[in-house]
């Protein structure tokens, strides 16, 4: 049995090539799990990627003649309770470097044991473990640049490609009737979430999207159109690896394959950040650096819902939150560019804007979030400094120079000539569009001398 959780696919999946090579018969289950569905840090649009995703992973197994077992309530009953009703002797799983997932897991494997039936779990969703990429002393990086050197050392020394799991488990399946009544896939809205479209959560499209992003160049183009929000010059990809509906093994193939060197960075970027949260699992609520959690941050209010309504009267930061709000994803120079202004402009703690973000983001992912978030407030491992801090207005005229994507999303100012359209209070204000909230320089003032009192000069 391979209980499935963040890898919703049948290629490229290590436990389920493991699970096909050791038994003569395969099944594929997945849990609801209520309790980890209230949680706050749980927002709709990632919900509905999942359950999207497990809808398409369901169709491809009725199609094999088998069937995706749906199982709701607590994993460490509902895991070792269905391995002993289909007579399962293993059940084989990807690890998962969230502290939460970490805690579950061992409970599922105690449970599991002491009914006699095996727990194997495997390193899927990086390619190298936390361990791996360690210094010679064992110990973690801290700093991206040579964790960088030490994961490309591996990768060189001995690159790992994707896992045929779809060919080793293919004839192995079992029957449909072999799993018995299982529940169906939930709809959102059982559980509390407004509906929230997500177009394409499947391997097929998943597949697709990268194969769009690596053709005629555009992973080498990349490098050069990424920062610019109003090009469709990423990979979209983001959500799929999130729920797992590709593999990591996979990007970094076509990634070294089609020479992407800055996506390949993006990429280990996202390896780094996973290794962080396993080796320093405490960034989950406090700030990595010394003092960090001293910052006198000001406590959310008007200014905030303001933040999360995009009505600060800086365009880019508007534009940015409400993409966010509308489609449940947001460009990653945006990303930085509206953490930057929470944490630095309004002075509030980046454990806000990381909830939020978790709340309204298709690929929210712990590690990669607080990263992020830890990043911007200067607060993280290898952090942006204190005193980097961005101008709204600059940031806008750089990356968005003609207002394209920011009329996208405020159509308050689609009439307001290129010039003006970052800073519109220069050319007189437009109605219906608020006045800043924030005087940049003031808060540029403000954020320096709150940092410096407590991280230094």
């Amino acid at each position: 049995m391979v209980w499935l959780r963040r890898d919703l696919r049948l290629r490229d999946n290590v436990a389920l090539a493991r699970a096909a090579a050791a038994a003569d018969g395969v099944c594929a289950a997945f849990v609801v799990d209520p309790g980890l569905l209230a949680s706050p840090r749980i927002g709709a649009p990632i919900v509905s990627a999942f359950f999207a995703a497990l809808n398409a992973l369901r169709s491809e197994l009725r199609e094999a003649g088998s069937d995706l077992a749906i199982l709701t309530g607590d994993p460490v009953r509902e895991i070792p309770a269905f391995a002993r009703s289909i007579g399962a002797g293993a059940v084989f799983f990807n690890v998962d470097y969230e502290p939460a997932a970490i805690a579950r897991d061992e409970r599922v494997t105690r449970e599991l044991r002491e009914h006699g039936v095996e727990a194997h779990n495997s390193l899927d969703h990086v390619v190298f473990g936390a361990e791996e990429s360690a210094k010679p002393d064992g110990s973690p990086y801290k700093v991206f640049t040579p964790f960088k050197r030490a994961w490309l050392n591996l990768w060189y020394a001995g690159p790992r490609s994707p896992v045929e799991s779809l060919r080793a488990a293919s004839r192995k399946w079992l029957p449909a009737s072999a799993l018995g009544e299982t529940d169906g896939v939930p709809s959102a809205d059982r559980f509390g979430f407004e509906p929230f479209n997500v177009p394409g959560m499947s391997e097929k499209h998943a597949a697709r999207a990268l194969d769009r992003f690596a053709a005629d160049g555009g992973m080498r183009r990349y490098a050069h159109d990424r920062d610019f929000p109003a090009l469709d010059a990423t990979s979209h990809l983001s959500p799929h690896l999130r729920a797992g509906t590709i593999g990591i093994r996979t990007c970094f193939a076509r990634a070294f394959e089609c020479g992407g060197d800055v996506w390949t960075n993006e990429l280990i970027w996202r390896e780094f950040y996973q290794t962080v949260l396993r080796r320093y699992p405490s960034v989950v609520d406090s700030a990595f650096v010394a003092n960090g959690d001293r910052i006198p941050w000001r406590k959310p209010g008007a200014e905030f819902d303001a933040w999360c309504e995009g009505r600060t009267g800086y365009p880019i930061v508007d534009a940015a939150m409400r993409q966010l709000n509308e489609t449940g994803w947001m460009h990653n120079r945006l990303r930085m560019i509206a953490a930057s202004f929470l944490t630095k402009h309004l002075l509030i703690d980046w454990r806000e804007g990381e909830r939020y973000f978790e709340q309204h983001l298709l690929d929210a992912d712990l590690a990669q979030n607080n990263g992020g978030w830890q990043w911007s407030a200067s607060t993280g491992t290898d952090a942006a400094p204190y005193f980097r801090i961005f101008n709204p207005v600059l940031q806008g005229q750089k990356f968005d120079p003609d207002g394209a994507f920011v009329r996208r999303y405020i159509p308050e100012l689609r009439t307001v000539p290129d010039k003006a359209v970052h800073a519109p209070w220069k050319a007189g204000g437009v109605s219906g569009y608020p006045a800043p909230i924030v005087d940049h320089a003031a808060a540029r003032a403000r954020a320096l001398t709150a940092y410096a009192a407590v991280l230094g000069r």
